[in-house]
């Protein structure tokens, strides 16, 4: 006789509800492959999308951890604080597996709830939480697991991206690309967590964990997101030869590792640059693998369900395993060290009335006499909008150096526009 495993699937959004007509549908076929007979018995939502079996509906989500036939609960409620948090923090404790797509949750509590789970011996998986369509996660704890790696990066958010893809071959401007984004569901109503690159920098801090072997360290990263970024940036973007992307890296040297989440200007030919659309790619550096790439749709109901049926198949197999890999006490010890020491080249915008175009001079003056030197200019006249862009490409310089020139040159009026922007060679 087949060993059962009972599920309860709490939060039926987009997600939620793909998830269960999808076990539904594959039922059998999970079960076959996993030799475990997979039960959904109960599901819960604020509201009722579809018909449900009365005895599979739970009127109160925070009633299935302590229902003692659910083995398994699937979290998709989502955000770092509030029910889900109460959800798979009272899961865990009552020794339930647990399932969740919940980057913010897992970013911001994982190191707890990975010890919760330990401690229970019971599974915490959370695949679908980064780059959804790319088992990147499962890739780096299994697959990867006798190798060193070193350096994680890629471009980690769809919604970003097809924005910044949108600006680059459809010529939109920002706002427009966003809205575009949002009428096909790639964009939320509410982008802020995408736009200001937070939903990168979830994911980051979870794969550099997992990359490091280290805790997840939820305040020394850096973040930028791009919310500033013009058509005007695009276009000259491509006249140097670099495209735009909002990029996520993390990187261990010696006993320091840096994180870090900005818009970057990425050379055109690099893989990473030609990453365009919805798409993600994860891009692993490592001894003895050497450099391995992951490419795929990083969100969306289908990627999203095939990453968390992945982990429930995991469950259902059987084994306990460890959330990280490595128990959390065991854990290396590393220094999270900002960006300020690091060197960059950096492109530079300064957008000025035509009558002032004569300070171009005198900008690239001010900057050699603070030790950053230009290595390409571009001048253009915007007759449309009676303005003159003086765009910049720096040699390598500190970043604290770079940041420092820029606020000084915002402090002053003269100045309509003032852009600062990364290279990243990668």
């Amino acid at each position: 006789m087949k060993k059962k495993l009972n599920i309860a699937i709490i939060g039926l959004g987009n997600i939620g509800s793909y998830l269960y007509t999808f076990l539904k549908q594959k039922r059998k076929i999970l079960s076959k492959k996993s030799q475990v007979d997979l039960n959904i018995a109960f599901i819960c939502d604020k509201k009722r999308k579809f018909k449900v079996p009365k005895n599979k509906w739970l009127k109160n989500y925070l009633d299935a951890p302590k229902i003692r036939k659910i083995d398994l609960i699937v979290e998709l409620i989502g955000g770092a604080e509030g029910p889900a948090k109460k959800l798979v923090f009272s899961a865990l404790k009552n020794k339930k597996h647990v399932v969740t797509a919940n980057k913010a949750l897992i970013s911001k509590y994982g190191n707890q709830l990975a010890k919760i789970a330990e401690k229970n011996k019971v599974n915490l998986e959370y695949e679908a939480a980064v780059c959804g369509g790319i088992p990147v996660i499962r890739s780096i704890k299994d697959g990867l697991i006798t190798n060193e790696i070193n350096k994680v990066y890629g471009i980690f958010n769809g919604t970003t991206n097809f924005i910044l893809s949108s600006m680059d071959f459809d010529k939109l401007n920002f706002e427009s690309a966003l809205k575009k984004a949002q009428s096909l569901g790639y964009a939320e109503r509410n982008p802020k967590a995408d736009l200001a690159g937070l939903d990168v920098a979830d994911k980051l801090r979870i794969l550099s964990a997992l990359c490091f072997n280290s805790v997840i360290d939820y305040k020394n990263i850096h973040i930028e997101g791009i919310n500033n970024i013009d058509q005007f940036d695009v276009q000259y973007a491509n006249q140097l030869g670099y495209k735009i992307k909002l990029l996520g890296l993390a990187e261990r040297n010696n006993k320091f590792i840096v994180q870090k989440v900005f818009p970057a200007l990425l050379k055109n030919n690099s893989n990473t640059a030609k990453i365009n659309g919805v798409l993600n790619n994860v891009v692993l550096e490592g001894k003895p693998i050497g450099r391995v790439e992951m490419i795929g749709e990083g969100a969306g109901p289908k990627a999203t369900v095939s990453a968390i049926s992945s982990d429930i198949i995991s469950i259902m197999k059987g084994g306990i395993k460890l959330p990280f890999n490595t128990p959390i006490n065991e854990k290396n010890k590393y220094k999270f060290k900002d960006i300020s020491n690091e060197n960059y080249e950096a492109y530079l915008r300064f957008d000025l009335n035509l009558k002032n175009m004569n300070l171009a001079q005198s900008i690239i003056g001010k900057l050699k006499k603070n030790k950053i030197l230009i290595q390409k200019i571009i001048k253009k006249k915007n007759t449309f909008n009676r303005l003159f862009s003086l765009i910049l490409i720096t040699k390598q310089s500190k970043d604290f150096k770079l940041k420092r020139m820029i606020r000084n040159f915002k402090n002053k009026k003269i100045y309509k526009s003032v852009k600062f922007i990364r290279i990243e060679k990668v």
